[in-house]
C-alpha cells in the first residue's frame, strides 16, 4: 500500500479507496483507524466498532462442534498454557473468517510499518495480503493461524505471544463471540507490558459481542533517553468466573 492508495486526513482517519468488498470489509473500513492507531501506539491495544452481528457471532462459536473444519485442537493444561481448549481452522476457512482477515490486513499495515521504522527493523510486509502469506509459506510456514477459542467455568489462559516462525506480523485482532455479564462472567482480556528498566503495566479490556480488540502480537515501539526500544507484550485471558466465552483470534502470518 503506497501513499497514493492509503492517506491521513485532518480527521486523522485512514481512508481507502473504493467500495468495500464484503459487509463485513465495510464494517472494518468504517472505523475511525486514526482514532485506532493513536490507541494502539499508545498501550499496544484498541478495541473497535462492532464488526460482527449477534447472529454471525452465534455462527462462527458454533462451528467449534464441527471438528472437521479444524487442522487441530490444544488443550491449553496439557501443555500448561493454562486451562481450555482452542482449535486452528484448516483451508478452506468460513467466509466470514476469511473476510474479517482480509478486510483487516490493510488498516494494520501502515501502523505495523511505523512501528518498523521508529525501531530500525525490516518492514517484509507487501500491500497485498495472499502474497504476504505466500512469503510465509515459502519459507516453511504453511500451516493457517486463525483460533476459535472455548474457554469453560475456571478456565484461564496463561500469558503468552503468538510468533510461530521468523515471519511475524506484529498485531492481530481477537473478537468477542459471546456476551460478557450474560453468557459468561469474567474472562477479561489481559495485556502486559514489560517497560524498560521499570515494572509491568497491564490493561485489561472485557471484549463486548462481536467486536475486536487490535494488539500488538510481541512488542511495541517505547521512547526512551536512547531513542526508541522495543518493549516485550504479553497477552492472556483471566479466569471464567461462570458460563461459556468464545474468541475468534485472527493471526495475520501462518505458522511453521
Amino acid at each position: 500500500m503506497n501513499a497514493e492508495q492509503m492517506s491521513l486526513t485532518e480527521e486523522n482517519r485512514y481512508v481507502m479507496p473504493g467500495a468495500p468488498a464484503t459487509e463485513q470489509a465495510a464494517k472494518v473500513a468504517a472505523a475511525d483507524w486514526g482514532q485506532l492507531a493513536a490507541e494502539v501506539d499508545a498501550v499496544g491495544c484498541a478495541l473497535t466498532p462492532q464488526v460482527l452481528t449477534p447472529e454471525e457471532c452465534r455462527e462462527i462459536s458454533g462451528l467449534y462442534d464441527s471438528p472437521g473444519l479444524f487442522r487441530s485442537t490444544i488443550d491449553m493444561e496439557r501443555y500448561r498454557f493454562g486451562s481450555g481448549q482452542y482449535r486452528y481452522f484448516d483451508r478452506p476457512f468460513p467466509s466470514l473468517v476469511q473476510d474479517l482477515r482480509a478486510a483487516f490486513y490493510p488498516y494494520l499495515l501502515p501502523i505495523a510499518r511505523d512501528w518498523a521504522a521508529r525501531l530500525g527493523q525490516s518492514a517484509p510486509w507487501p500491500d497485498d495480503f495472499d502474497e504476504w502469506l505466500d512469503m510465509c509459506h515459502r519459507a516453511g510456514q504453511r500451516k493457517p493461524t486463525p483460533i476459535l477459542l472455548r474457554y469453560k467455568q475456571n478456565d484461564w489462559n496463561a500469558l503468552h505471544r503468538d510468533l510461530y516462525g521468523d515471519l511475524v506480523f506484529p498485531l492481530q485482532v481477537v473478537i468477542g463471540l459471546d456476551r460478557p455479564g450474560a453468557d459468561y462472567n469474567g474472562g477479561e482480556f489481559l495485556l502486559v507490558e514489560q517497560r524498560p528498566r521499570a515494572q509491568s503495566r497491564g490493561t485489561v479490556t472485557l471484549l463486548p459481542q462481536g467486536h475486536g480488540l487490535i494488539f500488538t502480537t510481541r512488542d511495541r515501539p517505547v521512547r526512551s533517553s536512547r531513542g526508541w526500544s522495543a518493549s516485550p507484550v504479553r497477552h492472556g485471558v483471566s479466569t471464567v468466573r461462570s458460563g461459556l466465552r468464545h474468541t475468534l483470534g485472527l493471526v495475520f502470518h501462518d505458522a511453521s
